[in-house]
């Protein structure tokens, strides 16, 4: 169920048969990219209090308990850490995590859920899992420009996928953070992806050939179901 720390209680399916994108979804994503910009400014959303842990505790067992404490020292850690080692280490987490496509977990067709929900729950999707290692690694201090949020058509698996890439420089090949390949890769590696659209806090990009390659097409500021998400992040971590 929904985690719920006070008041709390989004769209891709990694296992829905791949369609091709319609004429006007670039303008329905766009609209998304506005919430995602709002969500950029939660620095500090994730770390939870000690009586906020406790109650995850009490309601959600020992072993979800784990998990959050676990999540909470790995952001902790970030300080410390470069940016290759914190790719790492948030990808081996949140992979570890079990898969459970929308409608089993959730009860619906399609739900974004966020981070904390996915730790408590021990699953997620592949949109669950690539929302969560991008805010803790925007948490843990590497910045929106570096990250995007990229939808896929998954090849050898004729599905819709969501993977998280990372871009060490502008121009650089991304990294390629995917719960279907344990192993970051570059994307001129991953020749069973092929790109559809890409988003973070600072815009939209809809993809030519390639990864790397990919034209920004704008933002926009509303979209319901970004809204929903962010307002359960703030809501879970108010107390």
């Amino acid at each position: 169920m929904p985690v719920r720390l006070g008041h709390s209680d989004s769209t891709v399916s990694c296992h829905a048969e791949y369609t091709a994108m319609p004429i006007w979804w670039p303008v329905v994503i766009a609209v998304m990219i506005g919430l995602l910009a709002s969500a950029l400014c939660m620095a500090g959303e994730f770390t939870l209090t000690r009586q906020a842990i406790a109650k995850i505790k009490q309601e959600h067992g020992e072993s979800a308990f784990q998990r959050v404490v676990y999540w909470q020292e790995l952001i902790s850690s970030g300080a410390g850490l470069s940016d290759m080692q914190k790719l790492r280490r948030v990808n081996d987490f949140f992979n570890a995590l079990e898969f459970v496509n929308d409608i089993d977990h959730w009860g619906k067709k399609d739900y974004w859920a966020t981070p904390l929900e996915t730790l408590v729950s021990n699953g997620g999707d592949c949109e669950d899992f690539s929302i969560a290692k991008y805010f803790t690694l925007l948490e843990m201090g590497i910045s929106a420009e570096r990250m995007r949020l990229t939808y896929v058509k998954a090849l050898r698996l004729n599905q819709a996928h969501m993977v998280l890439t990372y871009f060490p420089a502008p121009d650089d090949d991304p990294l390629v953070l995917d719960n279907l390949e344990k192993a970051i890769s570059p994307a001129s590696m991953r020749d069973d992806l092929q790109p559809v659209y890409s988003f973070n806090g600072n815009g939209l990009w809809l993809a030519k050939t390639r990864l790397a390659d990919s034209k920004q097409v704008g933002r926009a500021d509303r979209l319901a179901p970004w809204r929903d998400v962010i307002a359960r992040i703030s809501d879970e971590h108010a107390q």
